[in-house]
């Protein structure tokens, strides 16, 4: 018996797959390939001028007048996907490991850890925004009533910062806690079993032998908590802080909260400025290469895939 299908026809596959490749063409490759020819253009979309500049807008990126900004902005973009998806990660194997417990209730409070997931990134913000008011908020009338303190959340660049970054992990939470509770339930219990009676501790358990097992899913939901923090962390910006505020020396160049998808936002809508944008994004999209690249060659090496 034949482990795959026979086409009879050569044109019949490329039939099939037509449908398909006429979507990814319409809404994939061809805007890939019009935001690459605008790359080269200084393009302004309110004023509807277009004028070929080569490599001018590459320049600006790195040499030019804008590059201490774009030099802040990537920086800041790299210690908040760092942030969200190692806080993330870190915190949802945790909580996960927890909810997989056999207790009294574990269901309910699986579902009160996975419920954010299904919120929209603008209605999380939205949430983190009333909870942290700096007047009426719930979190600084606790602190108040606790230490008579009422930080300005949104007005302190490091504390946006902050905010931003927790309001990302908690959004995502629920996405990973999923993964990793199925993952925990194809984790034989005799490796535990067989640690315990060795005298290992819980916490040396987790660490020597639950943290290994899970390695294959913490390796997936790497790359999925990059994509998160890079793109769909935008709405989430954008209820908060819209970018700012603007921080201090060396960082007040841009705002604190503005990440690198966020400025092309910035610059392609708000200021009409596509070319730049455009070169910006073809910036972003080498980045994502590199690392992919990157993770697959050297840190599948590190993934551990059961008994292997």
């Amino acid at each position: 018996m034949r482990d795959h299908a026979v086409f009879k026809s050569r044109f019949l596959p490329w039939l099939l797959l037509l449908p398909s490749l006429i979507i990814l063409a319409i809404f994939i490759y061809f805007p890939a390939l019009q935001t690459f020819v605008l790359s080269f253009y200084k393009s302004n979309l309110r004023l509807g001028t277009r004028r070929f500049t080569g490599f001018e807008n590459f320049y600006n990126l790195f040499a030019g007048a804008f590059a201490p900004a774009y030099r802040q902005i990537f920086l800041q973009s790299i210690l908040f996907s760092a942030s969200v998806v190692f806080i993330g990660l870190a915190l949802s194997v945790v909580l996960a490991t927890f909810a997989s417990q056999k207790i009294v209730g574990a269901r309910v409070y699986r579902l009160f850890l996975i419920w954010p997931f299904a919120l929209s990134p603008a209605v999380a913000a939205t949430i983190f925004a009333f909870l942290f008011n700096p007047e009426v908020g719930g979190v600084n009338l606790i602190l108040n009533e606790l230490f008579g303190i009422k930080p300005r959340w949104l007005d302190t660049p490091w504390l946006a910062f902050m905010l931003v970054v927790g309001a990302a992990v908690w959004k995502n939470l629920g996405y990973n806690i999923v993964f990793y509770l199925a993952a925990l339930q194809n984790i034989p219990k005799e490796y535990a079993e067989a640690a315990a009676i060795d005298g290992a501790g819980p916490i040396a358990r987790f660490f020597r032998i639950t943290v290994p097992m899970l390695s294959p899913m913490t390796f997936f939901l790497l790359f999925t908590n990059l994509t998160f923090s890079f793109f769909d962390a935008f709405g989430i910006i954008d209820i908060l802080t819209r970018g700012g505020p603007v921080g201090y020396p060396p960082f007040d160049n841009a705002g604190m909260t503005t990440i690198m998808m966020y400025r092309v936002f910035q610059e392609g809508i708000e200021q009409g400025k596509s070319g730049f944008a455009a070169a910006f994004s073809l910036f972003i999209l080498t980045i994502i290469i590199i690392i992919t690249v990157f993770q697959f060659r050297y840190g599948s090496r590190r993934v551990q895939y059961g008994d292997n």
